[in-house]
């Protein structure tokens, strides 16, 4: 059985394969790697150029709220005690520009998200506010204010949340709720982003079979490519599926070279394992040059991963065991899509927990633990054992922060076991420079 080649920590693993990819460009004047679409439909995309606000946002100075456009120095000094009395000269139109100034002494009804008229620089809530007097609602009655506003109080400036000519979504940068909502205030209807990557997706080996077959003794559904498919549409890549394939070289190097000439990244699951039966680093490297950069991961689980670059594209090989494959796919799959895309760096979702149990480690290695987040009425912090199970609560202070709402129970269960990952609510990294972690320790959890 051959040896793993000297190991490298995930980082150093994951900078060597990306830097051996050239760079991308979904903005280049050929426009190969980019879309025209829809602004409704570019949830989850990656943007290929700079969008430009066409004019400031708002485009006219509006009310925060219900009430009264005022001149804010009409309004000082005016108390409970001693209310200030303008005059009521009408309302502003929602949807349409007032027909008149605001004159000194007078004042106008507006809604919130009504256009101030000229001559008023700020709105009276109308909490603060009552009739008094002859006349009508509409004009000529008299209006008591009992607290004084300053310039600008409860309005929004011209161009206060855009102004002409900003940038408000960078090229690279992700399309979510609020940045579609934001271009359709600016009448931005349409926009350019990276096309999605196109991911090949291989699985290997005799004994694994199509998940709606029934196994014999020794057989097992692929759960792999669906794992991987749906870490790879939810990245903004596209899963394309090339089956499963035996475990022989020249069928595995067929699928992987079309696979190859059809996609951006290929990823083969199984078959890395240092064994006269996983030829997949050797498939790797016939594929194209420099072949594979790294056979061998210093962490757990995925230490047999591969990682490797054939002409200018990445192949990866990952374990066949699925937590393995799908905890690796986080930590190299989902980085080769984004640099792909040109997506901008963007932290990872996490959140501060305290661990319930002490966590063993190997030094020099890095752990990844799934673990489930239990909320704050559970708090008793365990000193040994596993989810599930009752154990004598440690009396271990808390090392942390008192602001920790939540615990981190780790699933305990062998790499080939996907619930225990189906159950986990995020994964707990233990460094490479750590004997392990102890029972009250306030640790970061890396949300699924």
């Amino acid at each position: 059985m051959p040896e793993f080649l000297t190991l490298l920590s995930p980082d150093d693993a994951r900078e060597k394969l990306l830097s051996h990819l050239p760079a991308s460009d979904p903005a280049s004047p050929s426009g190969t790697m980019s879309e025209q679409i829809d602004v409704a439909s570019s949830l989850g995309r990656v943007t290929a150029e700079d969008i430009r606000a066409p004019h400031p946002l708002p485009d006219f100075r509006r009310s925060t709220v219900d009430g009264y456009a005022v001149r804010a120095k009409d309004t000082f000094g005016a108390s409970d005690s001693l209310p200030a009395y303008l005059v009521l000269m009408g309302e502003v139109p929602m949807g349409d520009a007032p027909s008149s100034t605001l004159e000194s002494g007078r004042c106008m009804t507006i809604h919130t998200g009504g256009m101030l008229p000229e001559g008023a620089d700020a709105v009276v809530m109308l909490e603060y506010t009552q009739t008094v007097g002859a006349g009508s609602f509409r004009s000529n009655a008299e209006i008591e204010i009992s607290k004084s506003v300053a310039e600008g109080e409860n309005v929004i400036a011209l161009g206060e949340d855009v102004a002409q000519g900003q940038v408000v979504q960078p090229k690279g940068s992700l399309m979510r709720p609020a940045e579609i909502g934001g271009l359709m205030a600016l009448g931005i209807t349409n926009l350019r982003v990276s096309k999605r990557v196109r991911v090949g997706l291989i699985s290997s080996g005799d004994e694994v079979i199509p998940p709606e077959q029934s196994p014999r003794p020794g057989q097992v559904r692929d759960i792999n490519s669906y794992t991987l498919a749906a870490l790879v549409t939810k990245s903004g890549g596209e899963p394309v599926f090339y089956g499963i394939v035996g475990d022989t070289f020249d069928a595995l190097k067929e699928i992987a070279a079309s696979a190859l000439t059809e996609c951006d990244l290929v990823v083969i699951t199984a078959g890395s394992s240092a064994s006269t039966r996983d030829m997949t680093a050797d498939v790797i490297g016939s594929l194209g040059q420099p072949g594979v950069l790294v056979h061998g991961i210093n962490t757990r689980p995925g230490k047999p991963t591969i990682l490797g670059v054939c002409d200018g594209k990445a192949v990866i090989g990952l374990p066949g065991n699925p937590v393995s494959a799908l905890v690796n796919g986080y930590l190299f799959v989902v980085p080769v899509i984004e640099k792909l895309l040109g997506a901008n760096p963007r932290p990872k979702a996490t959140i501060h927990a305290r661990l319930t149990v002490n966590l063993p480690s190997q030094a020099g290695r890095e752990d990844w633990w799934p673990v489930k987040l239990v909320g704050p009425e559970r708090n008793e912090v365990k000193s040994k054992g596993s989810v599930g199970k009752s154990n004598s609560p440690s009396t271990a202070p808390l090392r942390g922060s008192a602001q920790d709402e939540y615990n981190a129970d780790p699933i305990f269960g062998k790499s080939n076991l996907i619930f225990t990952l189906a159950a986990a609510d995020g994964l707990l990294r233990i460094p490479p420079d750590a004997t392990g972690l102890s029972a009250g320790e306030s640790v970061e959890v890396v949300l699924l």
